[in-house]
């Protein structure tokens, strides 16, 4: 008599459990490094950023009127991107203080929500 070989429902139960188990150990792991990662991605490009604005004043004496300023007269190789808003150009732009002259002083996330940290991303 021929037996045929294969795996039985039980079987197949029971890999299914473990992969499912194994799953909900390892997802929220998985989701929580890769908003930590977006977090530290946005801090980095501020701090890029900013340096860049720094750097244009001191050479220039005035601030960039935008951020395109900064790309064309390669102070940045590109517009910096908002990880968590996931845009170019959803910055929040602050203006120089005391009527200076240029049109970008500072700039933030303008994304909702807050940090691990608890602040803000806006105020980041």
């Amino acid at each position: 008599m021929a037996r045929t070989r294969g795996f039985t429902l039980i079987e197949l139960l029971v890999v299914l459990a473990i992969v499912a188990l194994l799953l909900t150990l390892a997802l929220p792991r998985y989701l929580g490094s890769a908003e930590l990662a977006k977090e530290r991605v946005l801090v980095e490009n501020l701090r890029t950023t900013r340096d860049a604005i720094d750097k244009h004043f001191a050479d220039r004496g005035r601030y960039p009127e935008s951020l395109e300023v900064l790309v064309d007269r390669r102070y940045l190789r590109e517009l910096p991107l908002d990880p968590v808003a996931d845009s170019r150009t959803a910055w929040r732009i602050e203006p120089p203080p005391n009527g200076r002259m240029g049109g970008v002083y500072d700039l933030h996330s303008s994304a909702s929500g807050s940090s691990r940290d608890g602040r803000p991303f806006s105020e980041l």
